[in-house]
């Protein structure tokens, strides 16, 4: 099964703490029709399977491309299992199984930062699951933290208060977004009686009321080992590892009670559901109207669908990719291509109980919703009417084959698969016979899914219809700098307090010598960098050219970007959808944006695929032709981008205080508005992209299985003819002075839950010698929101805040030094408080020893992490080249940081911490604004 974005709906501890999607398209890459389907033994091939005596079964997979391995525990327990008045309580146990354990009373973000682990957890319907990856010498010491846990979690008054309000925190996130509003009534109403048709993360009513009983009790019931799962895969010998698993982990006890499965606690049997279960109104149901605050439009649809295992799967799964998967789609071309809607995606969720298929569109400005459901039923009953063509079926059928294979490329990933498949489908082996359906579907099976599921009597539909359609944020206000109330935070964690709870490495990790890219230049100054990478046969491109919104002025604001979303809309030899079809039906992916300082290229497919690749890249880059009535459509695709943007406090906030750094001549303070995006015209894209796209601004970089003698042919023969007269436009972006003062400002939009607020000033780039110590500095500040000193006093000690965390945007030029928060309303001013007076702390009192070892060991000992996955390694080699560093960079990271000294540390708290200086940025409700300024 495709891993979609219903499963991740759960916390999420990432390091941005976005809100996740709630659907979309599974990854754009497919295989050519001409190449065999993919073998699905490649997913499970030397996969053993152990289940000890306690019942916990263990899947350990040897991939000995990285030195690294990836730990993860699934436990078969979601929301699918929770009775009424408990709806979240999974969610809340995920967030408990942080805060330590009876043998190690600390916050186990710590443990996972100091060991290097990239780790995450996250809670969906079916499943909840925590996991690591870490160099190979950590793995006894993540299966030692995940067997504690597992029987020996703390959950006590002082945590359960304390992460409710965090809980909460993240519940309001959501509440910020339109289109979480409306999935949430539609999928109530699909599903009344059903634990589905609740949030994963619960509602605010059951969370207040949670008690640590009921939490312990959940905790005991489910977190046993015969209800889990253990994955391991890496680099690792299977027979010595399963000894110390079962050493660990065999000693845990059995203590589940009745009903882990499909049954309830307690004695109280849940409804069994089949397949077959359920049950159609025989009329069309009147669709669920939201009137409320917000920017763009939306539809929501949704159909019921059998469980995982019914074998009506595959073809649910090809009819997907046909109506959704990518710009050929039906879906997509009906709705988007006729300028009806700025976007349409499609998720079929199949999980143990019988699930549901989605589809969500967002209406193009000044489009009816009446309209877009009128085209979509249309679009549906001719897929019921008329069987696919070949051409859609071998598309389809590319798309989901290719995207195991790309979705698979490092381990933890793959460990992922095989946990999912195993918890949900009851086998990690699931995933051969799926794929073997899937090469097997016909279009008359596509057919009468499409008649049996998408029948407009079993349909939910629901409309997001905003009251505030302009998208203009509300009032503002300017706040004196004077903070409401004093605060005093604890003191540091002490690192070799945190030391004594943390296993042991087995041995020190050779890492080997990284590998080196090559670099050349064309005679025309285009630069490449190529690291051949045979583990896996795939492609990974990315690349940047000299052309972001640095160069749009205040006036064209939004031309950069417009630009380059424009490039594939056609060339001088193809038209949008023959680009389109040219990627889509071969299995290669291409996507252009503007950033700050550049246009970002990124590119994947399989590694037979790489000539499609470049030609077509070389194609729009030379020969994009910009035709009008495709500015037209991505125009308005631009005004709904933009106003979601505005009713966002994240987008907003951002916005607001960037430009509160950057004076108004500044490059960096430009930003789209509705009036700058109307007046751009198809000869401002045709100028901008005459004078900004050229070989001597561009610079490529390509990871995965191929031929440096082919590619450098490939290179010469594409981009050969490309040329450009003089020289490339150079900007003098000027310095900014830092604020004389600390500056307040507040923005307020109708109908949000939650604040958002930034702090921060202009920064330092890259190649800034102080960098290497900026990057220790901000690990122990707020580099991750469970280890760093702002996430413990915060988010742990005060349960202010779902995410905080902070960053030094080092680019070319100095860019924002920000901290970032997501806090109620009513704590938006207690965490400001909070948070100056931690940077105030640092300032006058510096950091540790302990504090400065155990930064410089997490950051050198995760980087392997990033080294093992191809995709991440392009980006590392292209970064590195663009902000004008040594290719050898990339394996001389880890002896930058191992050489940063104590002193350079408090210099560059000295240079870079000025409490005195800041900008504060807090949007959100009414509330928030009134209370801040």
């Amino acid at each position: 099964m495709k891993l979609r974005s219903y499963m991740l709906i759960g916390f999420f501890l990432s390091l941005l703490l976005s809100i996740l999607p709630f659907s979309g398209n599974f990854t754009n890459a497919a295989i050519p029709t001409a190449v065999a389907p993919v073998s699905a033994v490649s997913f499970t091939q030397g996969v053993q399977k152990t289940v000890l005596d306690n019942g916990l079964t263990v899947l350990t997979k040897e991939v000995h491309t990285a030195p690294v391995v990836s730990v993860q525990v699934w436990y078969k327990v979601g929301s699918r299992n929770e009775v009424k008045g408990e709806s979240g309580i999974s969610h809340q146990l995920e967030h408990l199984m942080f805060k330590g354990t009876t043998a190690r009373p600390v916050q186990f973000g710590r443990l996972f930062s100091a060991l290097g682990s990239q780790f995450n957890a996250f809670t969906s319907y079916d499943e909840t699951a925590y996991f690591g990856t870490v160099q190979q010498d950590k793995l006894e010491a993540l299966l030692t933290l995940e067997a504690d846990r597992m029987e020996n979690s703390l959950i006590g008054p002082e945590q359960l208060t304390s992460e409710k309000r965090v809980v909460i925190s993240e519940l309001q996130g959501y509440e910020n977004s339109p289109s979480y509003r409306l999935s949430r009534a539609v999928m109530r109403a699909a599903f009344p009686n059903r634990a589905y048709g609740l949030p994963v993360g619960g509602t605010k009513a059951d969370v207040e009321k949670f008690t640590v009983e009921q939490v312990r009790n959940y905790y005991q019931t489910y977190y046993s080992p015969e209800n889990a799962t253990l994955v391991i895969t890496g680099d690792f010998d299977t027979e010595p590892v399963l000894k110390v698993v079962k050493e660990t982990y065999g000693k845990l006890t059995n203590r589940g009670k009745e009903g882990t499965g499909t049954q309830g606690r307690r004695g109280v049997v849940r409804q069994n559901i089949t397949a077959s279960s359920p049950v159609a109104p025989t009329t069309k149901k009147a669709p669920i109207v939201l009137q409320q605050p917000g920017s763009a439009a939306l539809l929501q649809a949704v159909y019921p669908l059998p469980d995982i295992k019914h074998p009506d799967v595959p073809a649910i799964d090809v009819m997907d990719a046909i109506l959704t998967g990518g710009r050929s789609s039906r879906l997509y071309q009906a709705l988007v291509e006729s300028g009806l809607a700025s976007s349409v995606s499609g998720s079929p969720a199949e999980l143990i109980e019988p699930g549901w298929y989605e589809i969500n569109a967002t209406a193009a400005p000044g489009q009816e919703l009446g309209k877009i459901a009128q085209v979509l039923q249309e679009s549906l009953a001719k897929l019921q009417e008329q069987p696919v063509t070949t051409e859609e079926l071998n598309r389809a059928k590319t798309q989901l084959q290719a995207s195991f294979v790309l979705g698979n490329q490092d381990i933890t990933s793959q460990a992922i698969q095989l946990g999912y498949n195993e918890i949900v489908a009851g086998d990690y082996r699931f995933i051969e016979q799926y794929l073997a359906a899937i090469a097997k579907v016909t279009p008359a099976q596509v057919q009468k899914v499409a008649k049996t599921y998408l029948n407009p009597a079993k349909q939910t539909i629901g409309f997001f219809e905003p009251t505030q359609p302009d998208g203009k944020p509300g009032t503002s206000s300017a706040g004196s700098g004077r903070t409401v109330e004093n605060f005093s935070p604890g003191k540091p964690v002490d690192p070799a307090e945190l030391a004594k709870y943390l296993p042991p490495a087995t041995s020190a990790t050779d890492s080997g010598k990284q590998s080196l890219p090559e670099e050349f230049t064309l005679n025309n100054g285009l630069r490449v960098l190529l690291l051949r990478d045979r583990s896996l046969p795939t492609i990974n491109l990315s690349g940047q050219i000299d052309a972001g919104t640095e160069f749009d002025g205040n006036q064209k604001a939004g031309l950069a970007n417009l630009t380059a979303t424009n490039l594939m809309n056609g060339t001088q030899t193809k038209n949008a959808l023959d680009l389109a079809k040219t990627l889509e039906d071969r299995g290669a992916d291409l996507d252009f944006s503007a950033s700050r300082e550049g246009v970002n290229i990124s590119g994947k497919g399989l590694s037979v695929n790489l000539p499609i690749l470049i030609q077509t890249l070389a194609d729009v880059l030379e020969n994009a032709t910009f035709p009008a009535e495709q500015l037209e459509l991505s125009r308005q695709r631009a005004l709904t981008s933009l106003k979601v943007q505005l009713d966002d406090p994240r987008g907003l906030g951002r916005q607001v205080f960037q430009q509160a750094i950057y004076p108004e001549n500044h490059p960096f303070h430009s930003f789209p508005t509705d009036e700058s995006l109307k007046t751009i015209t198809r000869d401002d894209l045709l100028g901008f992209y005459q004078t900004h796209y050229r070989p001597d601004s561009t610079t490529i970089a390509i990871v995965g299985d191929f031929d440096p003698l082919k590619v450098k042919l490939l290179l010469y023969q594409a981009f050969g003819k490309w040329s450009a007269t003089g020289k490339p436009p150079v900007l003098e972006i000027p310095s900014v002075a830092l604020p004389k003062t600390l500056t307040r400002l507040n923005k307020v939009i109708p109908g949000k839950a939650e604040a958002v607020t930034y702090i921060g000033y202009n920064g330092i780039s890259r190649k800034d010698p102080r960098y290497y110590a900026a990057l220790m500095l901000n690990q122990i500040l707020g580099g991750d929101t469970l280890s760093s000193r702002l996430g413990t006093e915060v988010r742990d000690r005060q349960g202010l805040t779902y995410g905080i965390y902070s960053g030094f945007a080092a680019g070319i030029n100095p860019g924002p030094f920000l901290i970032q928060m997501q806090t109620a309303p009513g704590d938006a001013q207690k965490a400001i408080a909070s948070t100056l007076a931690l940077l105030k702390q640092l300032r006058e009192q510096g950091v540790t020893e302990a504090e400065f070892n155990t930064a410089k060991r997490s950051i050198t000992n995760s980087y392997p992490v990033d080294l093992a996955n191809p995709s991440d390694v392009s980006s590392i080699i292209l970064n590195n080249a663009v902000f004008g560093l040594s290719r050898s960079e990339i394996r001389d990271f880890p002896q930058r940081i191992q050489a940063v000294t104590m002193a350079q540390m408090q210099q560059a708290i000295e240079d870079l911490i000025k409490p005195e200086n800041l900008v504060i940025v807090t949007a959100g409700p009414g509330e928030a604004a009134s209370k801040g300024s």
